[in-house]
């Protein structure tokens, strides 16, 4: 979901400022709720594990330029079920610019638009986890269809961000709505795969429930709510 250079150029880029700068609100506002419930310790110690695996996903496993971004295996709702939306958001975060400052730095001018792409879709699912996933239900014992109603919304959420950040640039020209429209297409892709990834994470957390209780892990991923 890396905006490629150019799609949003010049005064237009200040808007990205804005919604990166009320992203950033939205993991603050998840990280002190997480804080408040388990310590901070366990987040700080959650956010470093999102750290690197975020990385490691944009940096180490396939993605492909696609359109007028790439297909990446981000594995948002993965982390959320895991590790919870505070430890998640601060991973997304810290991971893309890391990625950034060391190995892409010709993406960090779209730091803005691709953060704003990658938490505001992990709060929204954050909050549907909360309507679907009744507060009896460990995350262990989630079903298909609700790890499918989380990979859905967030890869959505990914493609109606990119989408609006292409139009916002270049407006509704036909090659650009082509362009757009590819992105779309592979991009729901992940959906095919991630729900499956989410039961089988979840189906080896509950098999090793020994190892995946303690502060590593939220709370939910074993209890109720």
């Amino acid at each position: 979901m890396h905006i490629e250079p150019g799609v949003v150029d010049g005064a237009k880029i200040l808007l990205s400022y804005a919604t990166a700068a009320g992203a950033l609100v939205l993991t603050a506002k998840m990280a002190r709720d997480t804080w408040r419930r388990e310590g901070a310790p366990a987040l700080a110690l959650r956010s470093l594990a999102t750290t690197a695996l975020v990385f490691c996903f944009f940096e180490v496993l396939p993605h492909h330029p696609v359109g007028v971004s790439e297909v990446h295996l981000i594995l948002g709702s993965t982390l959320l079920l895991l590790f919870g939306a505070g430890a998640a958001a601060i991973g997304l975060a810290a991971g893309l610019l890391v990625q950034g400052l060391f190995f892409a730095p010709f993406d960090l001018p779209q730091y803005g638009m691709n953060v704003t792409t990658l938490l505001v879709p992990l709060w929204g699912i954050s909050l549907l986890a909360e309507r679907i996933v009744p507060a009896r239900t460990a995350y262990v014992d989630l079903r298909y269809r609700q790890a499918l109603a989380l990979s859905v919304a967030y890869q959505g959420g990914i493609v109606a961000w990119v989408a609006f950040w292409a139009l916002y640039g270049h407006g509704f020209q036909i090659s650009n709505l082509a362009a757009i429209g590819s992105f779309g297409l592979a991009y729901m892709s992940v959906v095919l795969v991630e729900p499956l990834i989410d039961l089988a994470v979840l189906a080896a957390a509950k098999a090793l429930h020994r190892a995946s209780r303690g502060p590593m892990f939220t709370l939910r991923l074993h209890q109720a709510a």
